[in-house]
Formats: structure tokens, sequence, C-alpha cells
């Protein structure tokens, strides 16, 4: 049972790790558009402030070298995706960000180690902690579910990563079977709501995953039916339409001080009209 239980939580640990490179991206498309747009740090901040909590259950439990194998790589990713983010971030964004990292990762993190190390007993304080990690491990499912409203009421995937939602899917099966074959109930229950969590994200992107295409193809052809309403005025016609245009103009009774040249605007070779230029009389 114990060797069954290592084999899921080496698998674990490989499927973690490609959850935290998921959103490698996420990353590349802020570092394309040099924004980070509608992409939030939350889900970042709380992984990083999960990865904290189960190091800290793992050093109060026997036999938990997994646990603290992964989140220790999970806390530098974590801390790496944060850095990024607070790079490209607008100013409003970087200090919501600061403002959370701040309560949630040194104020809340530092309360919980000071009031489990002097308020609770060495025979419950692993107890207390890991219920502590189940519940935030319940946020950390839970924080990307922050896009689904804005996914719904856009209608659009293009902030909810797909590769993300599938890969806490999969960590949340192989957890989950290491902590019910070891009995661990802190770790095997916020899985079974990480599994269902992930479910619903990728039935999200199924659902609106083309959505984002049909709009681009839409826009392309309102685009070209602005380009058939068009003119584009044949060279030599150019004269008589300035012939025309002198015309009518004498015929108003305009008072011309000097002649206006008129001046055929291009556009990719093509004459789509005329202009004027301007004459010093000084």
């Amino acid at each position: 049972m114990n060797q069954l239980a290592f084999v899921f939580g080496l698998l674990g640990n490989v499927v973690s790790f490609m959850v935290f490179l998921a959103p490698i991206p996420t990353f590349y498309t802020i570092f394309k558009k040099k924004s980070t747009q509608g992409f939030q740090s939350v889900p970042y901040v709380v992984g990083l402030f999960s990865a904290m909590l189960w190091i800290y259950y793992a050093f109060l439990k026997p036999e938990t070298t997994l646990l603290i194998t992964i989140n220790t790589v999970g806390c530098f990713v974590q801390s790496t995706y944060i850095c990024f983010y607070l790079f490209f971030a607008s100013k409003n964004a970087r200090i919501q960000t600061v403002k959370l990292i701040l309560l949630l990762n040194v104020v809340g993190f530092g309360l919980i180690i000071v009031l489990t190390h002097f308020w609770a007993n060495d025979s419950n304080r692993d107890d207390i902690v890991g219920w502590i990690c189940l519940v935030f491990s319940l946020c950390v499912f839970v924080a990307p579910l922050g896009v689904v409203r804005q996914v719904i009421r856009t209608k659009s995937v293009e902030y909810m990563p797909f590769l993300l939602s599938f890969f806490l899917t999969l960590s949340a099966v192989m957890w989950f079977f290491y902590g019910l074959l070891r009995k661990d109930y802190n770790i095997a229950i916020p899985n079974v709501l990480g599994f269902l969590f992930g479910v619903v994200q990728m039935v999200l992107y199924v659902m609106y995953k083309n959505t984002n295409s049909k709009k681009v193809v839409k826009e392309k052809k309102e685009i070209s039916e602005i380009e058939t309403k068009i003119i584009v005025l044949d060279e030599n016609k150019l004269p008589e339409l300035k012939e025309q245009i002198i015309d009518v103009m004498k015929l108003g009774g305009a008072a011309v001080l000097g002649i206006i040249p008129l001046v055929p605007v291009h556009v990719d070779n093509h004459i789509i009209g005329v202009g004027t230029q301007c004459i010093n009389n000084d």
C-alpha cells in the first residue's frame, strides 16, 4: 500500500510540475503584448501561499518527502510568475497584487506559524495545519474559476488557459489517490472538488473555444465589405475631374486667390480620391 502511494505521489509530482508550467503560454502572451490585460494574479498568489502551507504541513508529518519536493518547486515557480506579472502589470493591478501578497503570504502565513506553534499542542498541530491546508487547497482550485464569470459573460476563453485546467484536473486525481492510500484525508478531500472544478472549466472551454475564431472571421468580413465600397479612381480620369471641380468653383462665384492644386491620395499605389495642397501666398 505504501509503495502504491509512493507511485501516485511520484506521478503527482510530475503532473503538478506540468501544472506549474501550464501558465507559460499565458505569460508569453503577456510578454508579447507587454501588458497583463485581463489576466489575474490571484491564482499565482494563492498557489504560492498553498505551496508554503503544504511545506509547513509536510515538516510536521513523517515520510512526506514528495510533498516537500514538489511544493518547494511550486514556491519557486509561482514566485517567478508573480515577479513577471508585476513587471508588466498596470499600476492599479500591481498595487492590488502587492497588497494581496502582503496580506496572504506575509501576514497570513506568519500568523498561522505563530498561532499553531505557541497555541497548539505537538500532538494536534499537524491536524490543525492539515485542515488549514485543506481549506486553502480548495482556494487554489477555485482561484482559476475567477475567470469563469468573464468567460460566460463574454463567451470567450481568451483569459482561461485550457492547459492549466487540464493539468489541475489530472493532478487532483493523482493526489487524491495518494492521500487516500496514505489515509491522509487532508490531502484527499480537496482534490475531489479540484477534479470537479477542473472538469467544469474544461467544459466551458469546449463550449466557447470557437467564439474567438468566429469573431475574427466576422471582423474580416466587415473590413472586406468596407473595402468594396471604396471607389478607386483611375489616373486617366483625374484631369477631367480637376476641370469639373474648377468649373463648379467658378459657377459658385468662389473668389480664388490662386490655383489650388489637387493632389491624388494614394493607398497601395491606387488613387482613392483627391485632396488639396495649400499654397503659401506670402
